[in-house]
């Protein structure tokens, strides 16, 4: 699932650490907490690595590996163990099984879904008549009539005040958003179809009757009135120059409830472990770059002057007389003959130096030129020191820095004016914001607003970023990066005040591949024989769009049913968006595949359960006894009123009414035939008989489906039937009535 199923998540991260008492001499405990998260919803979400970081002063090599435990309500999944730096564990999610109500809104929890059905009313070609179309409930059927103008005029201006009734097809519940409350969200693979259920709201603007029949809404209401619109009547109507249609409408607001059954997954707990106390010496460090100033630099035609700050720390060691030197490297990287030593003999805790290099002008040909430095730092001791890991002779730590150097950079050339004295005020201050990393193709926001000028203003903003496809300008501008610029860019700005005075910086933006996020989502009704339409999702860098042609969508079945059972036509290769059919229920997964147009591709997939289609439960009401009736042919009549219902909203197609008569008397009807009695998908009906005796009725009931299906791929044996005779739901003693003569009556007045 996916997404698309749409899932609630609560998630909050804590890394808090907290010591304990002291193990031992040399050793402390310390705890580190695991990100509680709640309400992961989807199989995938069952089990989750969490990679967490170390307290502060806490190398992964002070750590005592076996003592490396979980505490809390999930199980650990394999080993706990140490990974690039971090405490990587694997928990078993601890499942909540939640059965909740929900409401199903016209994406948002307030807004209703509303429907608009209406009666279409004509006046004739004579201007005094008006045909009147209106829905008959109890036949299921149109039917017209007319009736006579109540107003004087001619022609008239309305149709007289009569009742009518209309009818309109509820919105598909998977169209829905559905609600845990007002901000919470569910997927509608969550839901259980046999719960949904229809609330209806008071009609908006008139007064009327409405109800839910089969499926469909039954609306009541008064003619004429204030909501209604003109409308062509049709080529069968007569013409004439006082001819009119108009069409009263009514505005029906509705929302659906159900039942939700959700399983989440939660995470929480602490990871404990010893570790040794740092009594043994730790070497910490530090570099900057000192020249060129700023950096990245403005490339001047001339040599680049270089230098480098390194600086060497050491930590939980005390004694600076055992200290014998202190050694710095620094270097081009990848370049040995460039490598320069210094070499510090003071017996001090910590110790700087600086580098000289030069960067050569006849390097700079291109408009971005980007220069690596490896530096290391070393302290040696001169008796070696005695460890828990054993004894050292020295410690050493390494440092990378980069200096850029840019051409082309707009430069303001200020002529001082003579007679003018110099500025004493204060220069300003530039600022860049930019993110740290950005994928190629994706467009993003270089912002200079930040710059501030203390006795004055910002006048202009001069900007150079080589590599970025949009020259940069102003405060803000919005700008991208092509795929071959994926590495480490800079960004340089230098802004200038009222006074004439400037400033400037610099920054790096680590541009990465432009790979895209596939995604699937999934709507429609999760039923067999029912349309589901599989649509992507997927996201790619606005320049460097997917290629639909090379979008690949797989489905498979993962238990229940078979790849047979899959339905759809044409091909799924090159498309965004599929309507598909399972005619088998079980548990499927679609798998998309995307590719963009520099090449980079990446996949996704969604796993849901299509629900059975359950048959109709036959249900009917009639009375025990019956009698018959002398003024009546001698026949009795017996009332039926059908029950039945679809329990995942489906609707009622078809209804065979029939009956069986106890001919012989012997209490048993499986020697009888069976007489079909009416055919007409009737729900309340009369059964007329003429013989005294025991009668049993039978109601056979065929659905048609409730929600979208794609008709190339079904037939009417899809069609879920079932009798009262048959599912046994209703017991016999209701499925019978006794047809009795009617006593004699008498008279005793005189």
């Amino acid at each position: 699932m996916k997404k698309t199923y749409v899932i609630v998540l609560f998630l909050m991260i804590l890394f808090p650490f907290s010591t304990h008492s002291t193990q031992a001499a040399d050793t402390k405990n310390v705890s580190v907490s695991v990100p509680t998260t709640t309400g992961l919803t989807g199989s995938d979400n069952s089990a989750k690595t969490f990679y967490l970081d170390m307290p502060s002063g806490v190398s992964s090599s002070m750590i005592k590996l076996g003592t490396l435990k979980y505490k809390g309500n999930n199980s650990v999944v394999g080993a706990i163990i140490v990974e690039n730096g971090k405490i990587k564990l694997t928990l078993k999610g601890n499942e909540k099984n939640e059965t909740l109500s929900v409401k199903g809104a016209n994406g948002g929890y307030s807004r209703n879904f509303t429907t608009k059905p209406g009666n279409s009313i004509w006046r004739y070609a004579e201007g005094r008549l008006w045909q009147i179309n209106d829905y008959i409930e109890e036949k299921g059927i149109n039917v017209s009539y007319n009736v006579s103008a109540e107003d004087i005029e001619t022609p008239s201006i309305a149709p007289p005040k009569t009742v009518v009734t209309t009818k309109s097809n509820p919105a598909d519940p998977s169209t829905a958003t559905w609600y845990k409350n007002e901000s919470e969200t569910i997927s509608y693979i969550s839901i259980v179809q046999s719960s949904i259920k229809i609330t209806l709201l008071a009609l908006l603007g008139d007064k009327g009757s409405t109800s839910v029949k089969d499926g469909k809404f039954i609306i009541t209401y008064t003619i004429p009135s204030q909501n209604f619109e003109f409308e062509q009547v049709p080529d069968s109507f007569e013409k004439g120059q006082w001819v009119t249609g108009r069409l009263y409408y009514v505005t029906l607001p509705y929302y659906f409830t159900a039942t939700a059954k959700l399983t989440s997954y939660s995470y929480a707990g602490t990871v404990t472990f010893d570790y040794d106390l740092p009594t043994e010496p730790t070497l910490t460090g530090s570099v900057a770059v000192l020249k060129p100033n700023p950096n990245p630099a403005k490339f001047e035609d001339k040599d680049i002057a270089v230098q480098l700050s390194l600086k060497g720390e050491l930590e939980g060691y005390m004694n600076s007389s055992n200290i014998e030197e202190w050694v710095f490297y620094a270097k081009e990287k990848e370049v040995e003959s460039t490598l320069q030593q210094k070499k510090n003999y003071s017996k001090a805790l910590s110790s700087n130096t600086q580098f000289d290099f030069t960067i050569l002008k006849e390097r700079i040909k291109d408009d971005r030129y980007q220069q690596k430095y490896a530096l290391t730092v070393t302290v040696r001791f001169t008796k070696p020191i005695v460890t828990n890991n054993g004894t050292i002779t020295s410690l050493q730590q390494s440092f990378d820095a980069i200096v850029e150097i840019y051409k082309n950079i707009p430069t303001i050339i200020l002529q001082p004016d003579p007679t003018v004295p110099p500025s004493s005020g204060k220069p300003p201050v530039a600022v860049i914001m930019a993110p740290a990393a950005i994928k190629a193709g994706e467009e993003f926001i270089v912002s200079g607003g930040g710059s501030y000028d203390p006795d004055g203003t910002i006048k202009s903003y001069i900007w150079d970023a080589p590599r970025a496809v949009e020259p940069l300008k102003d405060a803000y501008t919005t700008t991208w990066y092509a795929s071959n610029s994926i590495g480490t860019n800079g960004v340089s700005l230098q802004v200038v005040d009222n006074d004439g005075m400037s400033d400037s910086t610099g920054t790096f933006i680590e541009v990465i591949e432009p790979k895209p996020v596939a995604g699937l989502k999934l709507t429609g009704s999760t039923k067999q024989n029912r349309k589901v339409t599989l649509t992507s999702t997927s996201k790619s860098p606005v320049h460097y769009p997917l290629v639909d042609a090379r979008t690949q969508i797989t489905i498979s079945a993962v238990s229940g049913g078979t790849s047979s059972d899959i339905k759809y036509s044409g091909t799924l290769k090159g498309i965004t968006t599929k309507d598909m059919l399972f005619r088998k229920p079980g548990v499927y997964k679609a798998t998309i595949y995307v590719e963009n147009t520099e090449g980079y591709s990446d996949t996704s997939s969604v796993t849901f359960t299509i629900i059975p289609d359950d048959p109709p439960t036959v249900l009917f009401s009639m009375q025990p006894t019956a009698y018959r009736d002398p003024q009546n042919g001698n026949k009795a009549s017996i009332y039926i009123e059908d029950l039945s219902f679809t329990p995942d909203i489906d609707l009622i197609a078809r209804r065979l009414w029939q009956y069986r008569y106890d001919s012989d008397g012997d209490g048993s009807f499986d020697d009888e035939s069976w007489v079909t009695f009416s055919d007409g998908n009737l729900d309340h009906l009369y059964l007329e008989v003429s013989e005294v005796g025991r009668y049993e009725v039978r109601a056979t009931e065929t659905e048609e489906f409730g929600q979208p299906t794609i008709g190339e791929f079904v037939s009417s044996a899809d069609r879920r039937s079932a009798d009262s005779y048959s599912s046994a739901v209703q017991p016999v003693s209701e499925r019978v009535v006794e047809v009795l003569n009617l006593g004699p009556q008498g008279d005793w007045t005189w």
